[in-house]
């Protein structure tokens, strides 16, 4: 009789294009987050947390990647609905707002917070699953609404450690680039096609380059690998709109709007557009909010579908150094726009909106590339335990630590190895240990290691040898709070 076949454990690993978070990434990440809301419920926004899955048809079809069979989302058909995990904040607050209108404000403002996922190809630094932080203003068509989320967005990156210099948002508008579409004789249904490339190429200008994109706005462009991507096929003169279009930013914003009004001449779209960023350069400059923090720089494309009139991106423009030791601006952590008719698309009434989205990871990288999080960080400060019959004093221990508001711990593993409660407490991360063993408890006193004066421990050492470290406070009972803060206060 054949024996049966033994059920194949399962692989430990991580599903491609996903990552755990440990320890400090969640701390540092919540209380970024933290500083974010602050900011956001200072300017008057609410608090909302809508549901993950959304049906296929109420996120519709606005991601970049429109060309693959499940067009970038993670989805799964339930009787007769196709649901889907959201792939940003955005989509999921139009159904919302058209569900609730009658109960909310409007406008309605509100901020939101969580993951959001995407089934696109992943990549060094791109994940399919990542954190946004977005605030958006329902039901107001003013461009001051556009101008209060980017200056809102200055103040989010100043607040959580990006000092101004280190920074600059980035204003456009949909409206000036459908102008200049039309200008370059690419309106119309028919050259859909042709304005999605253009677009695509636009954006990637900060990673082609000048001759990158005008390949693509001709025949098409061969990368380094070998492939070839199509491009829209202009003629030079065609081009040479696009290009000139792209280099029309001058010294000050005012210089870039005059610019961009010869560009559009004979475009009424394209003309509204840019009394569009007008308005806002004069809204945003009467709040102190000059061109050291935004500017109007029309290669700002946003890849989303949806938008309609300003669009804006904040890109961090100092150095960091990637993974092969090679200097490289850190770019863009934030972006957002106009979608005057998402929410239409379920009243059938045109409602006005606009809203930006934090990307949390890759601002938590930039400040943990700059050491602006990260370098005060510790763990608990561990409690040893020299007796197991006597763990109720340890826990009294502890518990007077954290009434105290000092985070602790009592070592749970097996007490017999002291050298392994030391390497716990080192990989723990501990600024601190306690040690009470029988003689100490006999005598009313506690002794105190400050683990970051201290050398590591050896695994091996004994009791004996760890108090006669120079690094070891003895201190009585009721004075072991006031030397631990000692120790833990910078």
């Amino acid at each position: 009789m054949a024996k049966p076949k033994k059920t194949p454990r399962p692989k430990a690993q991580t599903p491609k294009g996903f990552r755990d978070y440990f320890g400090s990434d969640v701390t540092e990440r919540a209380e970024m987050l933290q500083k974010i809301a602050g900011v956001y419920h200072r300017y008057g926004f609410d608090a909302l947390e809508s549901s993950a899955v959304e049906t296929v048809e109420a996120l519709g079809k606005f991601l970049p990647d429109v060309d693959r069979p499940n067009e970038g989302v993670f989805a799964w058909q339930e009787d007769d609905d196709w649901l889907a995990l959201r792939y940003d904040m955005t989509a999921p607050l139009a159904r919302v707002y058209a569900q609730h209108r009658n109960d909310l404000p409007s406008p309605y403002r509100r901020f939101t917070m969580g993951p959001v996922w995407r089934n696109e190809k992943p990549g060094p630094g791109r994940f399919r699953q990542f954190y946004q932080c977005d605030a958006d203003t329902v039901g107001s068509a003013s461009m001051a609404a556009d101008a209060e989320i980017c200056a809102m967005l200055s103040d989010c990156l100043e607040e959580v450690g990006i000092p101004r210099g280190d920074y600059v948002i980035r204003i456009n508008n949909r409206k000036v680039l459908n102008g200049v579409m039309e200008v370059a004789g690419l309106a119309g249904d028919d050259r859909a096609a042709a304005r999605g490339i253009v677009l695509r190429a636009i954006d990637k200008l900060d990673r082609l380059g000048p001759e990158g994109v005008r390949a693509l706005l001709g025949a098409g462009r061969k990368d380094d690998s070998g492939d070839f991507t199509d491009g829209a096929g202009l003629s030079d003169d065609r081009a040479d709109i696009i290009m000139r279009f792209m280099d029309a930013r001058e010294d000050d914003n005012a210089g870039t709007v005059a610019r961009l009004m010869t560009l559009v001449e004979g475009s009424e779209i394209g003309q509204k557009g840019v009394a569009e960023l007008q308005d806002i350069e004069a809204l945003l400059s009467s709040q102190g909010y000059g061109p050291d923090r935004i500017i109007i720089d029309p290669s700002v494309v946003r890849g989303l579908g949806y938008y309609t009139g300003p669009v804006y991106e904040a890109e961090l423009t100092f150095e960091v150094t990637d993974e092969k030791g090679r200097p490289r601006n850190f770019g863009s952590v934030a972006g957002g726009g106009r979608y005057d008719d998402l929410v239409k698309r379920f009243t059938g009434q045109e409602v006005p909106a606009t809203g930006v989205s934090i990307g949390v990871d890759r601002l938590l990288a930039a400040l943990r590339a700059t050491g602006r999080v990260g370098t005060d960080s510790h763990g608990p400060v561990v409690v040893t335990v020299m007796d197991r019959d006597q763990m109720a004093d340890y826990q009294s221990i502890v518990a007077e630590l954290r009434n105290a508001g000092i985070r602790a711990e009592v070592y749970l593993g097996n007490p017999k190895n002291f050298g392994n409660q030391l390497k716990y407490a080192d990989k723990r991360g501990s600024p601190a240990a306690i040690i009470v063993g029988a003689e100490e408890r006999g005598r009313g006193v506690v002794q105190i290691k400050d683990l970051v004066l201290g050398s590591k421990i050896a695994e091996t050492a004994t009791h004996e040898e760890w108090a006669e470290n120079p690094s070891q406070f003895e201190v009585p009972r009721d004075q072991m709070v006031a030397k631990l803060r000692e120790i833990l206060t910078p």
